[in-house]
């Protein structure tokens, strides 16, 4: 049963130089009619894909706060009436870039039942935060947070990037105490990964991007483990730390290998055992909803072998690793009759270890995870 559902908003007031997601620029785009067809994509969604609720919602971008008072308004109105959950005991959560949200924007937020807000605030350093591409200053990140407290907020997260053009350790030690001094219940870290398609990606072509070799940002990863550790943030996943109870239920939807609803110009979704991706660019996207027709780009019919691949990779992510258990019992066969090959060489070589019915990756393994992931893959026989 579907129990989360992911929200796409692709517009954008500016573009991060390392922002690869489906975006373009908010002026001149048809906002109205695209959240009208939003809710129309819901509806269809739900009909063709039943539910009796969901668990989390989640409204992610771009930046959905760009949207005016009015259109977000709409927004959150057309999802409280349309999708199947009850605020008070499900995860529903916007993303927000600080500086975005006023008093006003907050308070529909929140009378609408939104409660959990991810900012995306990379850095507080504004030398460096100029450098990638975002237009907000460190200041107004401590402005806007202070002000979703005061509308009410408590479940507050913020993303931090490292890794960046030009940065040292010493400037992410300080990004990190700052952003632990908010005393804040989540936080994500994100090493820069240079996309395709990106201002980064162009400048690293031409040789002009500055990135700190790969021996500082290991370094860097392994003092946000500390750091997090020492003030009470367990790590939950390879970038991800909480105080008990604030992990953050949608993401855990992704790691679990569960079903859940895609909505919106350039969302992925995984229903009906398929990977659906709809139409990007917002026109294409609008058109065949225009016809009530769902505005399917590509599906991708996941068979058995791939959905046992993903639950490993997408499973070791979590620092509690997959269930020995909970495999056998979605596929009827052992995990370690299937993948005994790579979790012995991931065990001889200190990166996986099984334990408590779990297994996992060891400290050095989350250093070096995607090449752990990388051994589940191609293993099984797919005829």
């Amino acid at each position: 049963m579907i129990k989360s559902a992911y929200l796409h908003i692709p517009f954008c007031e500016h573009i991060c130089h390392y922002c690869d997601f489906n975006k373009v620029f908010l002026q001149g785009q048809p906002v109205d009619e695209y959240l009208q067809m939003m809710k129309r994509e819901m509806a269809m969604q739900l009909s063709k894909y039943p539910t009796a609720g969901l668990d989390t919602v989640f409204v992610g971008g771009g930046t959905p706060t760009s949207l005016d008072e009015k259109q977000l308004a709409f927004l959150c109105e057309a999802i409280n009436e349309t999708l199947p959950f009850d605020p008070k005991n499900a995860e529903y959560t916007f993303e927000a870039n600080p500086g975005d949200l006023s008093r006003e924007k907050l308070k529909i937020l929140y009378d609408s039942g939104v409660n959990r807000l991810s900012f995306g605030v990379q850095s507080f350093n504004d030398e460096l935060l100029k450098r990638i591409g975002r237009t907000h200053r460190a200041s107004e990140v401590y402005e806007t947070i202070h002000l979703a407290q005061e509308v009410g907020f408590t479940n507050i997260s913020i993303d931090l990037i490292y890794g960046l053009p030009g940065q040292t350790m010493e400037d992410f030690k300080d990004t990190l105490d700052k952003a632990i001094a908010l005393q804040l219940p989540h936080y994500s870290s994100y090493s820069l990964i240079v996309e395709p398609k990106t201002v980064f990606y162009n400048q690293m072509r031409r040789g002009k991007l500055n990135l700190p070799p790969q021996e500082l940002e290991a370094s860097m990863y392994e003092r946000l483990m500390e750091e997090m550790e020492k003030h009470g943030l367990h790590q939950y996943e390879i970038s991800n730390f909480a105080r008990a109870g604030f992990e953050s239920r949608h993401n855990l939807t992704y790691w679990d290998n569960v079903e859940y609803y895609g909505i919106g110009a350039g969302a992925h979704g995984y229903t009906g055992g398929k990977r659906v991706a709809n139409h990007g660019p917002v026109k294409k996207y609008i058109t065949p909803l225009l016809s009530n027709e769902l505005p399917v780009l590509e599906e991708h019919p996941v068979p058995l072998h791939e959905r046992m691949e993903e639950e490993m990779f997408l499973g070791l992510r979590k620092t509690q690793g997959v269930s020995l258990e909970i495999f056998k019992n979605k596929f009827f066969v052992e995990m370690t009759d299937i993948f005994r090959k790579p979790l012995e060489e991931g065990s001889a070589k200190g990166l996986l270890k099984v334990e408590g019915g779990f297994v996992r990756l060891t400290e050095r393994g989350k250093l070096l995870g995607n090449e752990v992931f990388q051994t589940f893959l191609g293993v099984i026989d797919s005829d």
